[in-house]
């Protein structure tokens, strides 16, 4: 499996990190061995909303490769529904590649056309915004429907994380991921 981490100016790092981390454990713990992954943008460097920069390791590829194209949230978004050379880029996803986002992520996703017919949810504060791009918003922390995954607000990205460690390598592994964060499951 082959992920696309899709980053921009403004993200939330918390929206990227919660899910990177659960996720990049299926290859280190031996669940997917041959899990990749690239953090993909339009620039060599990005920053977020307080300033950290992150290298990227592809600028501007083309995403019909890839498996899974995760994509976060952040103050940025807003700026990037906008950015038409973004959201085309956004559009060279293949049409079997799982779309996936965290908190405003759900706008981009939406801005690209993959929300349409869809539920989906994302940041609380943007329900409405969303409305915009799907057939329902609801107000849950993952919303998965079939080929596209979003999630609420930046604290989800964690619950996200671990969602797609079960939903890609099973329940058992998911529950040694999250032993191995320390993060206690709540079921």
């Amino acid at each position: 499996m082959k992920i696309a981490y899709i980053l921009y100016d403004g993200i939330t790092t918390l929206d990227f990190i919660g899910i990177y981390d659960p996720v990049s454990r299926l290859r280190s713990m031996g669940f997917l061995p041959d899990l990749s992954w690239h953090l993909c943008a339009g620039q060599p460097k990005v920053k977020d909303h307080f300033g950290l920069e992150i290298i990227v390791d592809k600028v501007w590829p083309k995403l019909d490769g890839y498996d899974a194209l995760v994509v976060p949230g952040g103050f940025g978004s807003r700026a990037m529904q906008q950015d038409k050379d973004f959201i085309k880029w956004l559009q060279t996803a293949g049409k079997d590649t799982l779309k996936i986002s965290i908190c405003t992520g759900s706008l981009l996703l939406g801005a690209a056309g993959f929300l349409k017919g869809k539920r989906a949810t994302t940041h609380f504060a943007d329900y409405q915004r969303l409305e915009t791009y799907a057939k329902e918003v609801l107000r849950e922390q993952i919303v998965d429907d079939g080929d596209v995954i979003t999630a609420g607000a930046v604290a989800a990205s964690l619950d996200l994380g671990l969602y797609l460690c079960q939903k890609w390598a099973g329940e058992g592994a998911m529950e040694k991921i999250a032993k191995s964060m320390n993060y206690k499951l709540v079921r």
